[in-house]
């Protein structure tokens, strides 16, 4: 039986989420509760509570009232997803084709997420990445924090592999790389979240601990396969100072394994919940000192 995944969206043509042109894919739902995050809507799945079809202007938004037994991966408070039978008594719809993407849905949600969500599987998503062959590179799977569906990462990259694509994930760290030889065998590379070094602190932004992201970086950059590191810098909520200094350090000793870019992203406040809007953006002289830094450590390729 072919795994379903949760989509939130498929885009195209995407110079920003890897090398080359590339087709993004984003997945629903995330384990960590990152406070700067900047797409909030895609943490928590959809619970159908139906306030968002009468928001919709273009009824790309409806209801179902039919029953149905439903098997899904439902994330609980202890951050697990477990499977989980449920007999819904009715289910919002969504219609992609009469979707104009105005928002209206994620602002009126009073969980946070997104109903505009497609259960799809890898055979169904290779069909919209094979519209773009041959002006694409390869494929990204993103998120929410896309290994927390993993077999289907497994599936879409093997399809994607024959078709002769570049495959990588844009990850959080928290799935346990260096033993999924499996997914490993079929994923080029990993771009990697390092979000504060400092347990504590990460502990703070994240709401989760990051030994396994520390793991895993050591591990994807001694295997060639961590091609991009990324730390969102955001003054006021953690020393992002030592945070890059220190995962700089961590990743020096592996550079001649294979080239690490390292992209320091400045935070911003659009999208951002309004809880936490009210961190200042770093100055460019903030980033450009973080960049130096960077390259003086022997990093080639530095984005700030």
């Amino acid at each position: 039986m072919a795994v379903l995944a949760l989509v939130n969206k498929i885009i195209p043509f995407s110079s920003v989420d890897g090398p080359g042109n590339r087709t993004a894919i984003f997945l629903q739902g995330c384990n960590f509760d990152c406070r700067y995050c900047h797409n909030p809507e895609t943490i928590r799945l959809c619970l159908s509570c139906g306030a968002c079809v009468e928001a919709c202007p273009t009824g790309a938004l409806g209801w179902s009232e039919k029953e149905r037994q439903e098997e899904r991966q439902v994330h609980h408070s202890d951050s697990s997803w477990q499977k989980e039978h449920r007999l819904l008594a009715g289910h919002v719809t969504y219609d992609i084709s009469r979707c104009v993407l105005c928002d209206s849905c994620i602002r009126v949600c009073p969980h946070g997420s997104s109903p505009r969500i497609r259960l799809l599987t890898a055979d169904q998503v290779m069909e919209a990445v094979r519209k773009q062959i041959p002006y694409i590179r390869g494929i990204t799977v993103s998120g929410g924090e896309c290994t927390r569906q993993r077999d289907f990462l497994v599936e879409l990259f093997t399809l994607a592999k024959e078709e002769g694509l570049h495959c990588l994930l844009d990850s959080n760290g928290s799935h346990c790389f260096g033993e999924d030889t499996e997914l490993m065998a079929v994923t080029d590379g990993v771009m990697l979240d390092i979000k504060a070094f400092d347990g504590g602190e990460h502990r703070l932004v994240t709401g989760h601990t990051n030994e396994m992201i520390l793991e895993n970086a050591c591990f994807l950059a001694s295997e060639g396969k961590l091609p991009e590191v990324r730390t969102v810098v955001v003054p006021g909520l953690f020393d992002y100072r030592d945070t890059v200094e220190r995962t700089a350090q961590l990743l020096r000793p592996y550079l001649k394994r294979g080239p690490v870019r390292y992209k320091l992203i400045r935070y911003r406040p659009m999208g951002v919940r309004s809880e936490y809007a009210g961190y200042a953006t770093p100055s460019m002289e903030i980033m450009e000192e973080l960049r130096d830094m960077v390259c003086a450590m022997g990093f080639e390729a530095v984005i700030a």
